[in-house]
Protein backbone atom coordinates (compact mmCIF):
# COMPACT_ATOMS: atom_id res chain seq x y z
CA UNK A 1 0.00 0.00 0.00
CA UNK A 2 1.45 3.51 -1.52
CA UNK A 3 2.69 5.54 1.70
CA UNK A 4 1.01 8.59 2.27
CA UNK A 5 4.25 10.65 1.77
CA UNK A 6 4.59 8.71 -1.70
CA UNK A 7 1.37 10.09 -2.29
CA UNK A 8 2.56 13.39 -1.64
CA UNK A 9 5.38 13.86 -3.53
CA UNK A 10 3.25 12.43 -6.57
CA UNK A 11 0.97 14.96 -5.93
CA UNK A 12 4.06 17.75 -6.11
CA UNK A 13 5.19 16.40 -9.11
CA UNK A 14 2.08 16.52 -10.47
CA UNK A 15 1.57 20.09 -9.68
CA UNK A 16 4.90 20.88 -10.83
CA UNK A 17 4.23 19.27 -14.50
CA UNK A 18 1.15 21.18 -14.49
CA UNK A 19 2.55 24.40 -13.83
CA UNK A 20 5.59 24.12 -16.08
CA UNK A 21 3.15 23.01 -18.83
CA UNK A 22 1.03 26.51 -17.93
CA UNK A 23 3.76 28.36 -18.30
CA UNK A 24 4.95 27.00 -21.51
CA UNK A 25 1.65 27.44 -23.05
CA UNK A 26 2.00 30.75 -22.10
CA UNK A 27 5.03 31.54 -22.99
CA UNK A 28 4.22 30.68 -25.93
CA UNK A 29 1.49 32.69 -26.29
CA UNK A 30 3.55 35.30 -24.61
CA UNK A 31 6.06 35.21 -27.83
CA UNK A 32 3.19 34.88 -30.62
CA UNK A 33 2.11 38.23 -28.29
CA UNK A 34 5.44 40.12 -28.30
CA UNK A 35 5.76 39.18 -32.51
CA UNK A 36 2.28 40.53 -33.22
CA UNK A 37 2.94 43.78 -30.96
CA UNK A 38 6.47 44.62 -33.02
CA UNK A 39 8.52 44.02 -29.67
CA UNK A 40 11.78 42.80 -29.42
CA UNK A 41 13.01 40.45 -26.61
CA UNK A 42 15.30 44.31 -26.13
CA UNK A 43 12.48 46.68 -26.58
CA UNK A 44 9.98 44.20 -24.12
CA UNK A 45 12.93 45.02 -21.47
CA UNK A 46 12.87 48.31 -22.21
CA UNK A 47 8.44 48.30 -21.05
CA UNK A 48 9.15 46.26 -18.23
CA UNK A 49 12.21 48.90 -16.68
CA UNK A 50 10.27 51.72 -17.38
CA UNK A 51 6.88 50.44 -15.69
CA UNK A 52 4.06 53.00 -15.92
CA UNK A 53 6.10 56.18 -16.23
CA UNK A 54 6.44 58.04 -19.23
CA UNK A 55 9.55 57.91 -21.03
CA UNK A 56 9.44 61.83 -22.07
CA UNK A 57 8.19 65.19 -21.14
CA UNK A 58 5.52 66.30 -23.63
CA UNK A 59 4.46 70.09 -24.87
CA UNK A 60 1.00 70.33 -26.25
CA UNK A 61 0.93 72.80 -28.82
CA UNK A 62 -2.35 75.00 -29.46
CA UNK A 63 -3.97 72.19 -27.99
CA UNK A 64 -3.61 69.93 -31.00
CA UNK A 65 0.03 69.14 -31.53
CA UNK A 66 2.54 67.55 -29.96
CA UNK A 67 6.38 68.28 -29.16
CA UNK A 68 8.50 65.79 -27.40
CA UNK A 69 10.91 67.12 -24.81
CA UNK A 70 14.03 65.44 -23.23
CA UNK A 71 13.41 62.52 -22.24
CA UNK A 72 12.95 61.88 -18.43
CA UNK A 73 15.26 58.78 -18.19
CA UNK A 74 18.12 57.66 -20.82
CA UNK A 75 20.04 54.14 -20.42
CA UNK A 76 23.27 53.82 -18.75
CA UNK A 77 25.98 54.75 -21.81
CA UNK A 78 23.91 56.89 -24.08
CA UNK A 79 25.32 59.18 -26.14
CA UNK A 80 24.44 63.16 -25.32
CA UNK A 81 21.89 65.03 -27.62
CA UNK A 82 22.67 67.98 -29.86
CA UNK A 83 22.25 70.82 -27.76
CA UNK A 84 19.19 73.54 -29.18
CA UNK A 85 21.13 75.46 -31.30
CA UNK A 86 19.87 79.19 -33.07
CA UNK A 87 19.49 79.27 -36.52
CA UNK A 88 21.90 82.00 -37.16
CA UNK A 89 24.61 79.80 -35.63
CA UNK A 90 23.65 76.57 -37.59
CA UNK A 91 23.33 79.21 -41.08
CA UNK A 92 27.27 80.49 -40.61
CA UNK A 93 28.81 76.88 -39.36
CA UNK A 94 26.71 75.51 -42.92
CA UNK A 95 26.69 77.83 -45.07
CA UNK A 96 24.17 76.63 -47.57
CA UNK A 97 21.50 79.71 -46.86
CA UNK A 98 22.69 82.22 -49.63
CA UNK A 99 19.65 83.97 -51.06
CA UNK A 100 17.54 82.13 -48.23
CA UNK A 101 15.63 83.16 -45.17
CA UNK A 102 17.66 82.28 -41.46
CA UNK A 103 17.15 78.86 -41.02
CA UNK A 104 16.84 77.56 -44.75
CA UNK A 105 18.84 75.97 -47.59
CA UNK A 106 19.31 77.16 -50.65
CA UNK A 107 18.07 74.38 -53.56
CA UNK A 108 19.13 74.97 -56.79
CA UNK A 109 19.95 72.90 -60.00
CA UNK A 110 18.61 70.52 -62.72
CA UNK A 111 15.39 68.31 -61.41
CA UNK A 112 14.97 64.89 -63.21
CA UNK A 113 11.33 64.78 -64.45
CA UNK A 114 9.15 62.21 -65.87
CA UNK A 115 8.13 61.58 -69.53
CA UNK A 116 4.73 62.50 -68.65
CA UNK A 117 3.42 65.49 -66.87
CA UNK A 118 3.19 64.95 -62.82
CA UNK A 119 4.94 62.14 -60.66
CA UNK A 120 3.66 59.25 -62.79
CA UNK A 121 6.17 57.11 -60.31
CA UNK A 122 8.53 56.48 -63.32
CA UNK A 123 11.56 57.15 -61.97
CA UNK A 124 10.62 54.59 -58.59
CA UNK A 125 9.95 52.17 -61.17
CA UNK A 126 13.76 52.58 -62.40
CA UNK A 127 15.18 53.02 -59.04
CA UNK A 128 13.27 49.49 -57.86
CA UNK A 129 14.57 47.78 -61.78
CA UNK A 130 18.16 49.03 -60.59
CA UNK A 131 17.90 47.03 -56.62
CA UNK A 132 20.82 44.76 -56.76
CA UNK A 133 19.65 43.47 -52.86
CA UNK A 134 15.69 43.74 -51.92
CA UNK A 135 15.20 43.67 -47.85
CA UNK A 136 11.89 42.93 -48.59
CA UNK A 137 9.63 43.25 -51.73
CA UNK A 138 6.66 43.01 -49.75
CA UNK A 139 4.72 46.33 -49.86
CA UNK A 140 6.16 48.61 -47.89
CA UNK A 141 9.10 47.64 -50.04
CA UNK A 142 13.21 48.32 -49.10
CA UNK A 143 15.91 48.27 -50.68
CA UNK A 144 19.39 47.52 -49.29
CA UNK A 145 21.74 48.85 -52.21
CA UNK A 146 20.54 50.16 -55.90
CA UNK A 147 23.00 50.13 -58.83
CA UNK A 148 24.02 53.62 -59.38
CA UNK A 149 25.68 53.60 -62.89
CA UNK A 150 22.24 51.27 -63.82
CA UNK A 151 19.80 54.53 -63.17
CA UNK A 152 21.92 56.59 -64.47
CA UNK A 153 21.83 55.14 -67.24
CA UNK A 154 18.45 54.76 -67.34
CA UNK A 155 17.37 58.25 -66.17
CA UNK A 156 19.56 60.19 -68.71
CA UNK A 157 16.35 59.73 -71.31
CA UNK A 158 14.53 61.51 -69.35
CA UNK A 159 14.54 65.53 -69.26
CA UNK A 160 15.53 68.15 -66.80
CA UNK A 161 13.92 71.14 -65.23
CA UNK A 162 15.79 74.19 -63.78
CA UNK A 163 14.48 74.56 -59.80
CA UNK A 164 15.59 77.50 -57.66
CA UNK A 165 13.94 77.60 -54.15
CA UNK A 166 14.89 77.58 -50.12
CA UNK A 167 13.66 74.90 -47.67
CA UNK A 168 13.81 74.86 -43.98
CA UNK A 169 16.66 72.95 -42.96
CA UNK A 170 14.70 70.65 -40.24
CA UNK A 171 11.84 69.59 -39.46
CA UNK A 172 9.12 72.03 -38.08
CA UNK A 173 9.95 73.92 -36.02
CA UNK A 174 13.08 73.78 -37.72
CA UNK A 175 15.31 73.84 -34.50
CA UNK A 176 18.73 71.75 -34.04
CA UNK A 177 18.16 70.00 -31.44
CA UNK A 178 14.50 70.24 -31.00
CA UNK A 179 11.95 67.05 -31.78
CA UNK A 180 9.95 67.61 -34.61
CA UNK A 181 6.62 68.34 -34.23
CA UNK A 182 3.37 65.95 -34.69
CA UNK A 183 0.04 65.26 -34.90
CA UNK A 184 -0.32 67.60 -37.54
CA UNK A 185 -2.66 68.03 -40.09
CA UNK A 186 -1.45 68.72 -43.94
CA UNK A 187 -4.25 72.08 -43.52
CA UNK A 188 -2.64 72.67 -40.56
CA UNK A 189 0.56 72.31 -41.63
CA UNK A 190 -0.05 75.14 -44.45
CA UNK A 191 -1.79 77.34 -41.86
CA UNK A 192 1.61 77.70 -39.72
CA UNK A 193 3.98 77.42 -42.75
CA UNK A 194 2.02 80.48 -43.72
CA UNK A 195 2.23 82.34 -40.74
CA UNK A 196 6.17 81.68 -40.52
CA UNK A 197 6.18 83.26 -44.15
CA UNK A 198 6.67 80.60 -46.12
CA UNK A 199 4.79 78.14 -47.78
CA UNK A 200 4.49 74.09 -47.46
CA UNK A 201 6.69 72.67 -50.04
CA UNK A 202 5.14 70.92 -53.26
CA UNK A 203 6.46 66.98 -53.74
CA UNK A 204 8.64 68.08 -56.77
CA UNK A 205 10.29 70.72 -54.45
CA UNK A 206 10.92 67.81 -51.46
CA UNK A 207 11.75 65.36 -53.68
CA UNK A 208 14.24 67.17 -55.96
CA UNK A 209 15.69 68.56 -52.12
CA UNK A 210 16.43 65.14 -51.06
CA UNK A 211 17.65 63.01 -54.43
CA UNK A 212 19.79 65.87 -55.62
CA UNK A 213 20.72 65.84 -60.07
CA UNK A 214 21.99 62.30 -58.89
CA UNK A 215 18.74 60.86 -58.18
CA UNK A 216 19.67 59.26 -55.52
CA UNK A 217 17.30 56.55 -53.99
CA UNK A 218 18.81 58.12 -50.29
CA UNK A 219 19.53 61.42 -49.44
CA UNK A 220 22.98 60.30 -48.38
CA UNK A 221 23.60 57.77 -51.82
CA UNK A 222 22.19 54.19 -52.88
CA UNK A 223 22.84 51.90 -49.67
CA UNK A 224 20.31 51.83 -47.27
CA UNK A 225 21.98 53.21 -43.83
CA UNK A 226 19.55 52.26 -40.79
CA UNK A 227 22.65 54.34 -38.81
CA UNK A 228 22.60 57.60 -41.38
CA UNK A 229 19.09 58.15 -40.68
CA UNK A 230 16.34 57.05 -38.06
CA UNK A 231 15.10 53.82 -40.02
CA UNK A 232 13.71 50.74 -39.53
CA UNK A 233 12.80 50.47 -36.14
CA UNK A 234 9.93 48.48 -34.76
CA UNK A 235 6.76 48.91 -36.01
CA UNK A 236 3.86 49.07 -33.21
CA UNK A 237 0.17 48.93 -33.22
CA UNK A 238 -2.32 51.93 -32.55
CA UNK A 239 -4.95 52.19 -30.20
CA UNK A 240 -7.87 52.82 -31.95
CA UNK A 241 -9.27 56.36 -30.78
CA UNK A 242 -6.37 57.31 -29.23
CA UNK A 243 -5.85 60.98 -30.53
CA UNK A 244 -9.70 61.99 -29.49
CA UNK A 245 -8.79 64.41 -28.28
CA UNK A 246 -6.08 64.86 -29.60
CA UNK A 247 -4.84 67.39 -26.69
CA UNK A 248 -6.15 64.65 -24.01
CA UNK A 249 -3.96 62.30 -21.30
CA UNK A 250 -5.22 59.79 -23.08
CA UNK A 251 -3.34 60.88 -26.68
CA UNK A 252 0.09 61.93 -25.01
CA UNK A 253 0.25 58.27 -22.48
CA UNK A 254 -0.18 56.56 -26.62
CA UNK A 255 2.30 59.01 -28.53
CA UNK A 256 4.77 58.44 -25.44
CA UNK A 257 4.77 54.48 -26.11
CA UNK A 258 4.93 54.94 -29.84
CA UNK A 259 7.69 57.76 -30.22
CA UNK A 260 11.09 56.29 -31.60
CA UNK A 261 12.16 59.63 -33.61
CA UNK A 262 15.06 61.49 -32.43
CA UNK A 263 16.15 65.52 -32.00
CA UNK A 264 16.26 67.10 -35.40
CA UNK A 265 20.14 67.18 -36.75
CA UNK A 266 20.95 64.21 -34.70
CA UNK A 267 22.44 62.16 -37.68
CA UNK A 268 24.60 64.23 -39.15
CA UNK A 269 24.73 61.53 -42.12
CA UNK A 270 20.89 61.87 -42.87
CA UNK A 271 21.57 64.83 -45.17
CA UNK A 272 20.82 65.31 -48.74
CA UNK A 273 23.50 66.56 -51.48
CA UNK A 274 22.05 70.04 -50.92
CA UNK A 275 22.38 69.97 -46.78
CA UNK A 276 18.48 69.54 -45.77
CA UNK A 277 18.86 67.24 -42.74
CA UNK A 278 16.11 63.98 -42.09
CA UNK A 279 14.61 64.12 -44.73
CA UNK A 280 13.66 60.12 -44.89
CA UNK A 281 12.59 58.73 -41.66
CA UNK A 282 12.31 60.44 -38.39
CA UNK A 283 8.69 61.61 -39.05
CA UNK A 284 6.41 61.61 -42.11
CA UNK A 285 6.27 64.90 -43.73
CA UNK A 286 3.25 66.67 -45.77
CA UNK A 287 3.77 68.03 -48.98
CA UNK A 288 1.72 69.51 -51.63
CA UNK A 289 0.81 66.82 -54.77
CA UNK A 290 1.68 68.25 -58.37
CA UNK A 291 -0.79 65.23 -59.69
CA UNK A 292 -4.25 67.17 -61.22
CA UNK A 293 -6.29 64.34 -59.91
CA UNK A 294 -6.27 62.77 -56.52
CA UNK A 295 -5.77 64.52 -52.81
CA UNK A 296 -3.84 67.80 -52.48
CA UNK A 297 -2.16 65.96 -49.71
CA UNK A 298 0.99 63.44 -49.78
CA UNK A 299 3.57 62.57 -46.94
CA UNK A 300 6.83 62.18 -48.37
CA UNK A 301 10.10 60.60 -46.34
CA UNK A 302 8.77 57.84 -44.42
CA UNK A 303 9.11 57.79 -40.61
CA UNK A 304 10.86 55.78 -38.19
CA UNK A 305 9.44 51.90 -39.00
CA UNK A 306 10.34 49.79 -41.17
CA UNK A 307 8.82 51.63 -44.37
CA UNK A 308 10.16 52.48 -47.68
CA UNK A 309 12.29 55.55 -46.66
CA UNK A 310 13.37 56.76 -49.77
CA UNK A 311 13.18 60.19 -51.94
CA UNK A 312 10.78 59.47 -54.58
CA UNK A 313 7.96 57.18 -53.06
CA UNK A 314 4.84 58.89 -51.66
CA UNK A 315 1.71 58.17 -49.74
CA UNK A 316 -1.31 59.66 -51.67
CA UNK A 317 -4.04 57.78 -49.23
CA UNK A 318 -5.42 60.48 -46.87
CA UNK A 319 -7.35 63.75 -47.43
CA UNK A 320 -6.53 67.23 -46.65
CA UNK A 321 -7.46 66.78 -42.90
CA UNK A 322 -6.15 63.26 -41.80
CA UNK A 323 -4.02 62.98 -38.56
CA UNK A 324 -2.11 60.57 -37.40
CA UNK A 325 0.94 60.49 -34.64
CA UNK A 326 3.70 60.11 -37.02
CA UNK A 327 2.95 63.37 -39.25
CA UNK A 328 5.34 66.55 -39.53
CA UNK A 329 6.09 69.21 -42.23
CA UNK A 330 8.92 71.20 -42.75
CA UNK A 331 8.17 74.82 -45.05
CA UNK A 332 9.59 76.13 -48.09
CA UNK A 333 9.78 79.65 -49.83
CA UNK A 334 11.14 81.66 -52.42
CA UNK A 335 15.35 81.94 -53.49
CA UNK A 336 16.70 85.22 -53.82
CA UNK A 337 17.85 84.62 -57.60
CA UNK A 338 20.21 87.69 -57.63
CA UNK A 339 22.28 85.46 -54.94
CA UNK A 340 24.93 83.13 -56.32
CA UNK A 341 23.95 79.59 -54.38
CA UNK A 342 26.47 78.19 -52.55
CA UNK A 343 28.97 75.77 -53.37
CA UNK A 344 28.20 71.82 -53.08
CA UNK A 345 28.59 70.54 -49.52
CA UNK A 346 30.93 67.66 -49.22
CA UNK A 347 29.38 64.02 -48.51
CA UNK A 348 29.62 63.50 -44.71
CA UNK A 349 30.50 60.13 -43.49
CA UNK A 350 27.73 57.58 -41.50
CA UNK A 351 27.47 58.68 -38.00
CA UNK A 352 26.90 56.40 -34.98
CA UNK A 353 23.34 55.07 -33.66
CA UNK A 354 22.74 58.13 -31.46
CA UNK A 355 20.22 56.61 -28.77
CA UNK A 356 19.32 53.78 -26.92
CA UNK A 357 16.24 53.15 -29.17
CA UNK A 358 18.39 51.16 -31.41
CA UNK A 359 18.76 48.59 -29.49
CA UNK A 360 15.11 47.36 -30.58
CA UNK A 361 15.28 48.12 -34.28
CA UNK A 362 15.86 44.91 -36.72
CA UNK A 363 19.16 44.12 -38.08
CA UNK A 364 19.66 43.86 -41.88
CA UNK A 365 20.25 39.89 -41.35
CA UNK A 366 16.58 39.75 -39.80
CA UNK A 367 14.37 41.29 -42.36
CA UNK A 368 12.19 39.17 -45.16
CA UNK A 369 13.48 38.85 -48.56
CA UNK A 370 9.84 37.38 -50.01
CA UNK A 371 8.37 39.09 -53.03
CA UNK A 372 4.83 38.46 -53.00
CA UNK A 373 2.37 40.09 -55.58
CA UNK A 374 3.46 43.51 -56.68
CA UNK A 375 -0.20 44.87 -55.09
CA UNK A 376 -0.33 47.80 -53.10
CA UNK A 377 0.87 51.51 -54.32
CA UNK A 378 1.79 54.61 -53.50
CA UNK A 379 -2.51 55.24 -53.00
CA UNK A 380 -2.17 53.08 -50.04
CA UNK A 381 -0.89 53.81 -46.58
CA UNK A 382 2.32 52.04 -45.57
CA UNK A 383 1.11 52.14 -41.91
CA UNK A 384 -1.77 49.85 -42.74
CA UNK A 385 0.25 47.50 -44.73
CA UNK A 386 2.30 46.92 -42.09
CA UNK A 387 -0.40 46.37 -39.53
CA UNK A 388 -2.16 43.90 -42.47
CA UNK A 389 1.24 42.15 -42.69
CA UNK A 390 1.14 41.64 -38.64
CA UNK A 391 -2.33 40.45 -38.64
CA UNK A 392 -1.67 37.84 -41.19
CA UNK A 393 1.48 37.01 -39.20
CA UNK A 394 -0.05 36.77 -35.97
CA UNK A 395 -2.90 34.42 -37.47
CA UNK A 396 -0.06 32.36 -39.30
CA UNK A 397 1.64 32.04 -35.27
CA UNK A 398 -1.79 31.43 -34.26
CA UNK A 399 -2.73 28.45 -36.61
CA UNK A 400 1.18 26.72 -36.53
CA UNK A 401 1.69 23.95 -34.15
CA UNK A 402 3.72 25.21 -30.07
CA UNK A 403 7.42 24.44 -30.85
CA UNK A 404 8.44 21.26 -29.12
CA UNK A 405 10.63 23.37 -26.34
CA UNK A 406 10.82 26.98 -25.62
CA UNK A 407 13.78 28.71 -23.96
CA UNK A 408 12.74 29.94 -20.11
CA UNK A 409 13.95 33.30 -20.96
CA UNK A 410 11.74 34.10 -23.51
CA UNK A 411 9.13 32.29 -21.50
CA UNK A 412 9.82 34.48 -18.86
CA UNK A 413 10.16 37.93 -20.67
CA UNK A 414 7.26 37.19 -22.58
CA UNK A 415 4.99 36.03 -19.76
CA UNK A 416 6.48 39.21 -18.27
CA UNK A 417 5.53 41.54 -21.27
CA UNK A 418 1.64 40.20 -21.92
CA UNK A 419 0.86 41.19 -17.92
CA UNK A 420 2.46 44.05 -17.99
CA UNK A 421 0.64 44.81 -21.41
CA UNK A 422 -2.70 43.87 -19.92
CA UNK A 423 -2.33 45.96 -16.57
CA UNK A 424 -0.98 49.02 -18.57
CA UNK A 425 -3.14 48.68 -21.59
CA UNK A 426 -6.91 47.29 -20.40
CA UNK A 427 -8.35 50.79 -20.04
CA UNK A 428 -8.07 51.82 -23.59
CA UNK A 429 -8.36 49.43 -26.37
CA UNK A 430 -5.68 48.33 -28.67
CA UNK A 431 -5.56 47.57 -32.70
CA UNK A 432 -7.45 44.26 -32.78
CA UNK A 433 -6.04 41.12 -34.65
CA UNK A 434 -8.88 39.48 -36.35
CA UNK A 435 -7.72 36.24 -37.53
CA UNK A 436 -9.81 35.16 -40.86
CA UNK A 437 -11.89 31.85 -40.78
CA UNK A 438 -11.18 28.77 -42.77
CA UNK A 439 -14.44 29.22 -44.36
CA UNK A 440 -14.09 33.10 -45.07
CA UNK A 441 -10.13 32.01 -46.82
CA UNK A 442 -11.60 29.25 -48.69
CA UNK A 443 -14.22 32.26 -50.11
CA UNK A 444 -11.54 35.08 -50.33
CA UNK A 445 -9.47 31.88 -52.79
CA UNK A 446 -12.24 31.53 -55.03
Amino acid sequence: MESSSHKSLRRILIAKAAAFAALSALGVYGAWWLRAQGLTIGEATTELRRGEDPRYDWRSVDKKHWQALSPITRLEGSPPLPSEEASEITDAREANGAGCASGMVRVKGNHRVESLAGATGEIERIQDGACTDWISREFPARCRTFDKEKIAADVAKLPTRPLDFCMDRFEYPNVLGQNPMIVVTFNEAQNLCKKSKKRLCTETEWTFACEGEEVRPYPYGWTRDTTACVVDRSWRPFKEGALAPRDGQKARAELDRLWQAEPSGTRGACKSPFGVYDMTGNVDEWTRSVRPTGYTSILKGGYWGPVRARCRPATRAHNEDFVAYQQGFRCCGDANASVPPPAATPPVAAAPPATEVDAGAPRASELSAEWPDPGPSDDDDELDAIGKARVKLGCASARAPAPASTSPLLVGFAIAAVLRAARRWRKSPTTTISCPSRRSRARARR
